[in-house]
C-alpha cells in the first residue's frame, strides 16, 4: 500500500494539469489512469489506410473503438453519442485543440440571460488560470479579438490558408464576427516540442506532437517533477473512512486489485467517468453513492449538440492543408436577443476531409457513380468542400444524466454507465437557427451546394456539469472550490463540476478550473 499528499484520478486534460501543479509544489502526488501511454507512430496518420483506423482502434464512439481500456457506456437513449479516449492525455489525445476561453457572461447566465444557474466564482476567478494555461499548453492565435480583448499573448496563428480567406470573405459581406482559432498547437517550435507541419488529421493523434495534448505538455512535465504516473489502472471505488476520503481502490494491467492512500483525493475522469465512480462508491454513510444524499450525481448532463452545414465549390481549395478544426471561428451570435430563443451558438469552421470520406461523402449525397465518371464525380468533391459545425450551448436539465448500467460491467466487473439526454426545446431553436445562418456563410463564399443537418450523432466530446459547483447543497456537488459537499478530502476537478457550458470548447476552462482547484488544494495541504 502506498501513501502520498495527493491522488489524482484521471490523466486526461484536468487530470494532467492538476498533477502538474501539485507535483511543481513539491507535493507526493499520484495519479492513476486508465489507460497506456500513447506512442505517437502508432497514430493513424502514421499509417496509409489512417482514414479506415480512425473509424475503428481510434474512433472517439467507445462502442465502436471497444477498446481494452473501455467500460460499457449505454448512450442509446440519446441522440448524441459520448465520445472520450481512455490513455494518458485522455481526449486531447482525439481533440481538435480548439482552444477559446468561456465569456464572462458564461459564469451569470441565471444573472445575465434568466435561465439555468450562476456559478459560485466568476471569470475573474478563473483569469490568472486561463493565462497559466494557455502559456503552459502553447496557445497560438492571433491577439485583438474583440470577443476576448483581454488575451495578450499567444504563439503566431495557425494559418487559415485559402480555405479561411474565402470564409472569412463571406463573414465580412454578411458583418459578421470572425477570427483565427485559439489552437493548442504549436506553430514554432516550443517547449521541446515541434512546430505543426499542416498534416492535417489532428483529430487522428498528432505524431510529430505539435497539438498540445495533455500527455506532452502537463503529464510529461509532471512525470520530470517525480509525479507517479499509475497506468493501466481501472478505479473502481473512493477508499472512504466514515465521512472522509482516505485513499482509491483500482484494478492494475493483471486484475490485481490495489490501494493508495492519501490526504486528499482527486477526482478528474471525465463529467462521465467522475459519477461513475461515485455512485460506484456506496457506504453506510451514502447509500446511494458519494456526496449524492440530494440525488445530485450524474445529473445535469450538457453535452454541446453540433449541427453541421457542408459547402460545395466549384474551384478547388485547400481544405486538406491544415488543423481539421482550427482555422477561423465565429461568435456573432454567441447572444442575439432578437434570435427566438435563449442563449446562442458558436461558429466553428472545419477543414475538409481526407480521400475516403469524401468519396463516402459524395456517395451519400448521391454524386458518385461507379463507371466512367467515377473520377469525375469525385474530383468535384474532393479539396472542394468545407464545413461550418454549429456549436449549440445547452441548458442544465435534471432529467439528462449519468447513471450506473445495472446490466453492463467491465472487464473488472465494475459497472458501467447509461447515458439519458434529451435535446431541450430552446437547443433545438438555436441549432435551426444556427443552421440557417451558416448555410447563409457557405453561400455567400460562393459554395454551389449546401448540405444541412444535425444533430450530428457522434460528437458528443463536451461533456459537461454531471457533479455541478455551486453553493447550496441541495442542488450541486461541490463548492467553489471543487470540494464535495459532505465529504471531507474528496474534490472533483474536471468538467462535470461546470454549472454552465457556454458555447465554445471547453478544454481551456476546464484546465483553467483544474489548475484553481488544485491551488485550493495547496492551500489546504501548507495549512495542515
Amino acid at each position: 500500500m502506498m501513501d502520498f499528499d495527493v491522488v489524482v484520478i484521471g490523466g486526461g486534460a484536468a487530470g494532467a494539469a492538476v498533477t502538474w501543479k501539485l507535483a511543481k509544489e513539491g507535493l507526493k502526488v499520484a495519479c492513476l489512469e486508465r489507460g497506456p501511454w500513447m506512442k505517437p507512430e502508432a497514430y493513424p496518420s502514421t499509417k496509409p489506410d489512417w482514414e479506415t483506423i480512425k473509424t475503428k482502434s481510434f474512433s472517439p464512439v467507445p462502442a465502436r473503438r471497444q477498446s481494452h481500456y473501455d467500460y460499457p457506456i449505454d448512450d442509446k437513449d440519446s441522440p448524441i453519442s459520448v465520445c472520450n479516449f481512455n490513455a494518458v492525455g485522455g481526449s486531447t489525445i482525439l481533440y481538435s485543440g480548439h482552444f477559446p476561453r468561456f465569456r464572462k457572461r458564461d459564469f451569470e447566465l441565471r444573472t445575465k440571460d434568466g435561465v439555468g444557474e450562476d456559478w459560485p466564482i466568476s471569470y475573474n476567478d478563473l483569469q490568472p488560470y486561463y493565462d497559466v494555461n494557455e502559456n503552459e499548453m502553447g496557445v497560438a492565435g492571433l491577439v485583438g479579438d474583440p470577443a476576448y480583448p483581454e488575451i495578450e499573448k499567444l504563439l503566431p496563428p495557425v494559418p487559415i490558408g485559402k480555405s479561411g480567406r474565402v470564409l472569412a470573405e463571406a463573414f465580412n459581406k454578411l458583418n459578421w464576427h470572425w477570427w483565427p482559432s485559439y489552437s493548442a498547437i504549436s506553430t514554432r517550435q516550443f517547449n521541446g516540442r515541434n512546430a505543426c507541419i499542416n498534416l492535417g488529421p489532428c483529430n487522428t493523434g498528432c505524431p510529430q506532437q505539435a497539438k498540445s495534448s495533455a500527455d506532452v505538455t502537463y503529464m510529461s512535465r509532471a512525470k520530470n517533477l517525480q509525479a507517479h504516473v499509475i497506468t493501466e489502472a481501472a478505479v473502481s471505488r473512493v477508499v472512504m473512512r466514515g465521512r472522509v476520503a482516505v485513499g482509491v481502490e483500482y484494478f492494475d494491467a493483471s486484475g490485481v486489485k490495489n490501494t493508495v492512500m492519501a490526504k486528499k483525493i482527486v477526482l478528474a475522469a471525465s463529467a462521465v467517468g467522475t459519477p461513475r465512480i461515485l455512485l460506484n462508491t456506496k457506504t453506510s454513510d451514502f447509500p446511494n453513492g458519494l456526496a449524492n444524499g440530494e440525488d445530485q450525481v450524474g445529473r445535469n448532463l450538457m453535452i454541446h449538440p453540433l449541427g453541421l452545414v457542408d459547402g460545395v465549390f466549384d474551384d478547388e481549395i485547400d481544405p486538406d492543408i491544415g488543423p481539421q478544426g482550427c482555422m477561423i471561428y465565429s461568435l456573432q451570435h454567441y447572444r442575439d436577443p432578437e434570435a427566438g430563443h435563449k442563449l446562442g451558438y458558436m461558429m466553428q469552421a472545419l477543414r475538409g476531409d481526407g480521400p475516403l470520406q469524401a468519396a463516402r461523402f459524395a456517395w451519400l449525397k448521391k454524386r458518385l457513380n461507379f463507371g466512367e465518371s467515377l473520377m469525375p464525380d469525385f474530383d468535384a468533391v474532393y479539396r472542394r468542400k468545407l464545413s461550418i459545425s454549429v456549436v449549440c450551448e445547452d441548458l442544465a436539465e435534471p432529467e439528462n444524466r449519468i447513471s450506473l448500467d445495472p446490466d453492463a460491467s467491465d472487464r473488472y466487473g465494475i459497472a458501467g454507465v447509461k447515458v439519458v439526454y434529451k435535446l431541450h426545446d430552446n437547443t433545438r431553436a438555436s441549432m435551426l437557427s444556427g443552421m440557417k445562418r451558416a448555410r447563409q456563410v457557405m453561400i455567400a463564399a460562393g459554395a454551389t451546394k449546401t448540405y444541412v443537418f444535425g444533430p450530428v450523432r457522434e460528437t458528443g466530446w463536451h461533456t459537461m456539469g454531471t457533479c455541478r459547483m455551486g453553493s447550496n447543497p441541495k442542488k450541486s456537488v461541490v463548492n467553489k472550490f471543487g470540494e464535495t459537499h459532505g465529504v471531507s478530502n474528496l474534490y472533483i476537478a474536471d468538467s462535470s463540476v461546470f454549472t454552465s457550458g457556454s458555447c465554445v470548447n471547453p478544454a481551456n476552462t476546464v484546465q483553467a478550473v483544474a489548475l484553481y482547484v488544485a491551488d485550493h488544494i495547496i492551500q489546504k495541504l501548507k495549512v495542515a
